[in-house]
């Protein structure tokens, strides 16, 4: 792991360079070497402070390759692009992310990263050359006008990105170097007007781009606008570790948006899930997509995506393009039907109360909200430390909820400072849109029609693809296959009747201890809602490791018992990919490094995987040098899963169950920990009537099932669907071998919780030694 050094070379029209040409960092068309396979992250040497007329930022960027185990050596298909004295103009700036997708999508972010900045200033030159031709023409004699003296209206700067990113997405189908008919990219920029104040955010896409400003002056739109009597508004002291609201500068343009699938639709194209291409989920009536007031987005994105399976576009006459979002450049099939390059804008002036600015790739949001990251920067005074934190936590839960990684960009800024008399000077300087009509007019006639420049409205947040909470499919089914094995290869009874006490793990700590444990826990978002008794908890029972470069912690394929935050210290996760043998011993492949550092607060988590499945561990992890872990206990970290919000719900419902109604809070708060997530697909067959079993199943939010019980001496199976936080299987936990009443089957995609008998007697054995009543496990005991 490494980062690569920022290319500050500019370009023609002033556009800097900042993301490597090839995949690893090399030049163009260069194979990547092994050193290049192994280091995956791209990023600033260190963050740099620039100013923009009125706006003082530090900004930094990062770019991290993903890990794909059937294809290691795929290239990063991110790229971004940083521009300072943009446009010929020393006061603006800008700033691009790409997401490539396809066969040729890192050849397409990387020609729309060499393309459209460039194209975005050639227009908006252009466009202050005829402002300042007409302003000469108009002054009967006096001196001509300067073109850098002058500042577009908002419909004039739109106007320009419009035509740059239509421009780029036809020169990109022109391009002989690539083949995007089935590739191409999605592109999330934001062009700062430092004169004004003022940012254009421009979006093609589902990349997003998101702004942190103050919680206490939000109170009306102009909020932040007015600053102190000398103009400048210092925000350094305050505002990074003060409280932020994340707010959108863009909004996915994907099929759950209800506009945009009227639109894609009125083309002919199809909108579904792979599933439901496969006939694994039912198709819903379009109807209600028969409107055009845009309302509706879709609601029923939490029941498909929760396992990775968003609704994609799809030709009338076959299984492609199959794109989970509505606009990109590139995708010339997927622009037959819709698929389109023409950018959503937003154009606002910056104000004191804004205080960081993200621009990143979907691979950030899959798994975090836009407050989630909002909140991460918040905890550190560098924006580079920022990207870091963002990129590492996203990166983890790809790899705790799936298989493999996305490839995941970001840029982050943190505004500095505001001069907010600085736009005053500059308000109304341009008053036409950039139409050849209006120019001419602007010779005949000085009150010519004036084009829009009042600030855009903050979007909703409505419509955005869900973030998932949940294992995919094909995480559970190789979950299930590993634990499989691992039972066939190993004798498991001495975990399966582990007897534990959790108060031997309790020891003091000093203050200086808890300052270091609570800075570690609060980096990870697993701990981020936890209470002062949780928190209290977690510091007598958190253990301090130290250990050495060479040191393994976790070993592939062994049964877990601590999930691990880093203190300090760099670790690699090493994977032996599937039917293959670690011969050398060296742990398989380097798929990512976790790095901890009390300095940048950065205390990335793992382990929790093998903690909340049973499973054996997934990957090895290995010190790359000397540091110090925080171990938690297995039984610890159930116990504080089980006070968080959605295990709350659980234990409500396990209270209603006959098996568990004599139970104290205590022994329900165990249980619930010791359940384990499980995913399944539609038409899957979960149990099934007179198997014999040993399991009981709660459902989880969205899920969806059919209870199909046949009765003796009736024709017809009685039929029942049952939903979130119903439950089944109850009755096989009762003593003795038990078979299931009813066979149930997944009528969607479904994740459940589910514990076994076993684990049951295992988690309450310890608490009922503890009490005098024998009798209070009830059918359980």
């Amino acid at each position: 792991m490494g980062c690569g050094s920022s290319t500050t070379a500019k370009a023609a029209g002033g556009v800097s360079k900042a993301a490597a040409d090839g995949p690893g960092g090399g030049g163009k068309n260069e194979p990547m070497t092994n050193a290049e396979i192994e280091n995956r992250i791209e990023c600033s040497e260190a963050s740099r402070t620039a100013t923009f007329g009125g706006v003082r930022v530090r900004y930094a960027f990062l770019s991290q390759r993903g890990y794909y185990p059937d294809d290691a050596n795929k290239p990063n298909q991110d790229s971004f692009s940083i521009a300072e004295n943009f446009a010929g103009q020393e006061t603006d700036a800008f700033f691009g992310v790409y997401d490539g997708h396809g066969r040729d999508g890192d050849k397409c972010a990387q020609f729309t990263r060499d393309t459209l900045p460039g194209l975005i200033s050639k227009y908006v030159g252009k466009s202050k050359n005829r402002e300042a031709k007409a302003r000469s023409n108009a002054a009967d004699g006096g001196p001509p006008c300067d073109p850098h003296t002058v500042e577009l209206t908002k419909d004039q700067t739109q106007a320009c990105a419009l035509k740059a990113h239509v421009e780029a997405n036809r020169a990109m189908h022109r391009s002989p170097a690539l083949d995007d008919s089935l590739s191409g990219t999605t592109s999330i920029s934001a062009y700062i007007q430092g004169r004004r104040n003022r940012i254009t955010v421009s979006n093609v896409g589902d990349s997003r781009a998101i702004i942190g400003q103050r919680i206490k002056r939000l109170s009306s739109d102009k909020a932040g606008r007015g600053g102190s009597d000398s103009g400048t508004v210092d925000t350094a002291d305050s505002s990074i570790h003060g409280s932020l609201r994340a707010l959108p500068l863009s909004r996915d343009q994907t099929p759950y948006r209800k506009d945009e699938r009227i639109r894609i639709r009125k083309t002919g194209a199809r909108i579904l899930s792979l599933d439901q291409i496969e006939g694994l989920e039912p198709i819903p009536d379009e109807d209600e997509d028969d409107g055009s007031d845009g309302e509706g987005d879709l609601i029923l994105g939490e029941e498909i995506d929760e396992g990775g399976d968003p609704p994609r576009v799809w030709s009338p006459h076959g299984e492609y393009p199959g794109t989970a979002f509505t606009r990109s450049l590139g995708d010339a099939i997927a622009e037959e039907l819709g698929v389109c390059a023409e950018p959503e804008m937003v154009t606002r002036e910056l104000g004191p109360d804004d205080k960081i600015i993200v621009l990143a790739s979907d691979g950030v949001f899959e798994f975090l909200t836009n407050q989630s990251v909002i909140d991460l920067c918040c905890k550190f005074n560098d924006p580079l430390a920022a990207c870091r934190a963002v990129v590492a936590e996203s990166y983890e839960l790809w790899l705790q909820y799936e298989l493999r990684t996305d490839d995941i960009t970001m840029i982050c800024m943190f505004v500095e400072s505001i001069d907010t008399k600085r736009p005053q000077m500059y308000e109304g300087m341009s008053t036409r849109v950039l139409d050849k009509k209006a120019v001419v007019a602007s010779k005949k006639n000085l009150t010519a029609e004036k084009g829009d420049d009042t600030d855009d409205k903050m979007l909703p947040a409505e419509g955005n693809r869900p973030v998932r909470h949940h294992v995919s499919k094909e995480k559970t089914k190789a979950i299930e296959q590993m634990r499989r094995r691992m039972i066939a290869e190993r004798d498991m009874s001495d975990v399966q009747n582990e007897d534990f006490d959790i108060t031997t793990l309790y020891t003091e700590k000093s203050e200086s201890e808890k300052t270091s444990i609570a800075e570690a826990i609060r980096a990870s978002v697993m701990f981020q809602n936890i209470t002062d008794s949780q928190k209290e908890m977690i510091f007598k029972v958190v253990e301090p490791i130290s250990v050495k470069k060479g040191d393994w912690v976790i070993k592939q394929g062994s049964v877990g018992d601590r999930f691990y935050i880093v203190d300090h210290g760099k670790f690699e996760v090493r994977i032996v990919p599937e039917g293959e043998e670690d011969k050398d011993g060296s742990g398989g492949n380097v798929v990512h490094v976790y790095v901890g550092s009390r300095e940048t607060h950065a205390h990335p988590s793992f382990g929790e995987l093998a903690l909340m499945y049973s499973a054996p561990r997934a990957a090895s992890i290995i010190a790359q040098t000397d540091g110090q872990l925080w171990g938690l206990h297995r039984y610890a970290f159930r116990k504080v899963l089980a006070e968080q919000s959605e295990r709350k719900g659980l234990m409500k419902v396990l209270k209603k169950m006959a098996a568990f109604k004599t139970l104290d809070k205590e022994e329900i708060e165990n249980i619930a920990g010791s359940m384990e997530e499980a995913t399944y697909g539609r038409g899957e067959k979960i149990v099934e009537q007179g198997a014999v079993g040993d399991t009981v199943y709660v459902i989880c939010h969205g899920g969806q099932v059919e209870r199909t019980e046949t009765v003796e001496g009736e024709e017809e199976p009685k039929r029942s669907e049952l939903k979130h936080e119903k439950y089944f299987g109850e009755e096989v936990l009762g003593p003795g071998e038990n078979t299931y009443s009813a066979t149930v089957t997944s009528l969607s995609n479904t994740t459940c919780w589910k514990i076994d008998k076993m684990t049951v007697k295992r988690t309450l054995g310890k608490l009922r030694m503890k009490r005098r009543a024998s009798g209070s496990m009830g059918t359980v005991a």
